[in-house]
């Protein structure tokens, strides 16, 4: 397989790392990756695209080895969602094939809403739209988040990086040669042993989420041919009715389910690259 290259997007205000795999003159693909995961995220499913894209994995601001945000600064989705066009901006990309996975997906879906115009295809693993909230933990979630610490908590540091696999592994199930190049890149040596590069405040709690009725209404916006790919079972956080309703909000768009867990591009990259070629 195709080994990436790496990349860095000069924004205005911040500097975005990204891994590209396949010919500059082949048609773009940009890839978002999910919350706290990186651009490596992508290291088996994007050699597969490869051989018909130009694939270009964000590490999204906060994320692997793209700038953090300045101080005072919080991760909002809107700053993400502007960040992505940005980079396609920079990038020169008129129109662009989108995939993204879980919060990836999610910003995928806002992107393609704002710009449809510039959207050929959105490809989305685990995720349409943001995480909503249903108005039964509003008041709770809002003060949970304003007394959490301004900073985000404290990251570890690890002896070795097969210990900083081996938490990973414990704490999301994912298996550690799935973990790996994930971890790989979102570490850095110090003095200490090894230490995340993500931005602590990645970890803060939002304050405030869309309605559900808000989501609705932005995933009306989706102009582009969709294909939403669902783990089976359904992962806790995206239950099956609201994803249907979500996706009756969408104008073309089909959704398959595929056998296995919340990282299927990284437990069955053949199967997703097929599913993400496929045009029908």
């Amino acid at each position: 397989m195709s080994e990436p290259r790496e990349l860095r997007i000069d924004l205005p205000t911040l500097r975005l790392a990204a891994l590209t795999w396949g010919d500059d003159d082949a048609p773009p693909l940009l890839a978002l990756h999910g919350w706290l995961d990186n651009a490596a995220s992508f290291a088996r499913l994007a050699p597969r695209l490869a051989a018909q894209y130009r694939v270009i994995a964000l590490d999204l601001p906060g994320h692997g080895h793209s700038d953090h945000l300045g101080e005072g600064a919080s991760y909002h989705w809107p700053d993400y969602v502007r960040a992505v066009l940005g980079a396609a901006d920079a990038l020169r990309l008129e129109r662009y094939v989108l995939l993204g996975h879980s919060l990836g997906a999610g910003i995928a879906s806002m992107v393609a809403a704002a710009r449809p115009e510039r959207i050929e295809r959105l490809l989305l693993i685990e995720g349409l739209g943001l995480l909503g909230d249903d108005g039964t933990q509003t008041l709770q979630r809002f003060r949970d988040a304003l007394t959490h610490e301004p900073a985000g908590k404290r990251l570890r540091s690890f002896a070795s990086i097969e210990q900083a696999i081996s938490a990973r592994t414990l704490a999301s199930g994912l298996p550690a040669n799935q973990a790996r190049p994930i971890i790989e890149r979102a570490l850095r040596e110090a003095d200490s042993g090894w230490q995340w590069r993500s931005d602590p405040r990645i970890n803060r709690p939002t304050p405030l989420r869309l309605a559900e009725s808000q989501i609705h209404a932005l995933l009306a916006g989706i102009e582009a041919p969709t294909r939403l790919l669902l783990a089976e079972p359904a992962t806790a956080y995206l239950p099956s009715e609201p994803m249907q309703r979500r996706a009756r909000c969408v104008r073309d768009i089909r959704v398959t389910h595929m056998a296995g867990g919340h990282h299927l591009h990284l437990e069955h990259a053949e199967a997703v690259a097929g599913w993400a070629l496929s045009e029908e």
